[in-house]
């Protein structure tokens, strides 16, 4: 489920501090519901994940189109992404974080972990439209648990960047991650891994 932004931006997570340049698209309740210890499954989950298994052919297709886009125009080359078009996050980091643990890495998608807490995980990505950056957090909820929340952060690379966020605004929130929230929640009950999101 959607969430008001304020229910990231309320919270003191580090990554205000690391990215403030970043403008915050999305906050998403995630079906994830847990213990105070559980935090480690779903970086895990996370880290394991693919697009091209989303319970959602719709969800799929765009995906692949968007994967398609990346190659023929040239949105995706190496030297549009972390470290080349843009330094990486891990630069900007305070001490206590960046001799902290960054995180595994992502089996399949294009992100790179940035640091790891005991309830935050930041990731980043970036190609010739943005630069950006997949929050993870375990937050409380009403009933006395906890869940996960994912946040998305975006730094826009110019007016390319910036009409790409707006036209793909209503593919995300109608077509990509309802179903996309459907397959965590099924794969969060088995205990396997399942597509995690790649919002650029």
């Amino acid at each position: 489920m959607r969430r008001h932004n304020a229910e990231h931006t309320s919270l003191p997570w580090r990554i205000h501090e690391v990215a403030p340049d970043f403008t915050l698209y999305d906050v998403w309740a995630l079906p994830t519901p847990g213990g105070p210890d559980d935090f480690p499954r779903l970086v895990h989950h996370f880290a394991s994940g693919d697009t091209s298994d989303n319970p959602s052919w719709a969800a799929r297709t765009l995906f692949a189109i968007r994967w398609k886009l990346g190659e023929l125009l040239g949105w995706d080359d190496p030297e549009s992404g972390v470290g080349s078009r843009v330094p990486t996050l891990r630069d900007r980091l305070p001490a206590d974080l960046r001799d902290g643990p960054t995180g595994p890495e992502f089996d399949r998608l294009p992100f790179r972990s940035v640091y790891l807490t005991d309830d935050e995980w930041a990731t980043e990505t970036a190609n010739r439209t943005v630069h950006a950056v997949m929050h993870l957090s375990w937050v409380s909820d009403d009933g006395g648990g906890y869940r996960g929340q994912m946040a998305v952060l975006v730094k826009p690379n110019g007016l390319v960047g910036k009409t790409y966020m707006a036209a793909i605004a209503p593919l995300r929130h109608r077509l990509v991650y309802p179903p996309l929230m459907r397959g965590i929640e099924q794969a969060w009950q088995v205990g396997t891994p399942r597509s995690s999101p790649h919002s650029a």
